[in-house]
């Protein structure tokens, strides 16, 4: 039985077009690398300064990228359907971000785990799960990813992709 839900966000209720590649290119000067796969690996391996200077130029571009953010009409859907449950939202985006696209679009969680707490899947899984207070039995992820799959077999929970 389903007794909460945690969503991703981006690829899953909303398309944001973000240019990564050439925020991929504003990473490398800063980091002094161009080898950044997997991203979250080599940001979360950064010092302080350089993370803090990934991520402020992450949060500016997808503040640009949120003017041509549209909704994703099935993990919209799917929101729709679990609203009575206890929510979450997990997301690799900033809480900036997070926040105006929850407002802009209606949304509403219980709580959002955003990058600045984790740039680890499993890891954002695990602390929505304590905050919700149920065990990932009786969770249901709703992501996009092949990398959203997998976290969710890791921690046991069900899975629902949105295509």
């Amino acid at each position: 039985m389903i007794r909460a839900v945690i969503f991703d966000l981006d690829g899953t209720l909303i398309q944001l077009p973000i240019g990564y590649d050439q925020l991929l290119e504003k990473f490398a000067a800063i980091t002094g690398t161009s080898n950044l796969r997997p991203l979250n690996q080599k940001i979360s391996a950064l010092d302080q300064k350089k993370r803090r200077q990934v991520f402020r130029m992450w949060d500016e571009a997808e503040l640009l990228a949120l003017k041509r953010a549209t909704a994703k009409e099935t993990g919209m859907a799917l929101y729709r359907k679990y609203s009575p449950k206890p929510k979450a939202l997990i997301t690799m985006q900033g809480k900036a971000l997070t926040e105006t696209i929850m407002e802009k679009m209606g949304l509403s969680f219980d709580f959002a785990v955003t990058r600045e707490e984790s740039l680890d899947r499993i890891s954002q899984l695990r602390i929505a799960s304590e905050r919700l207070g149920t065990s990932f039995e009786h969770i249901l992820f709703v992501g996009n990813t092949d990398e959203d799959c997998s976290a969710a077999e890791e921690v046991r929970c069900q899975f629902q992709r949105v295509i």
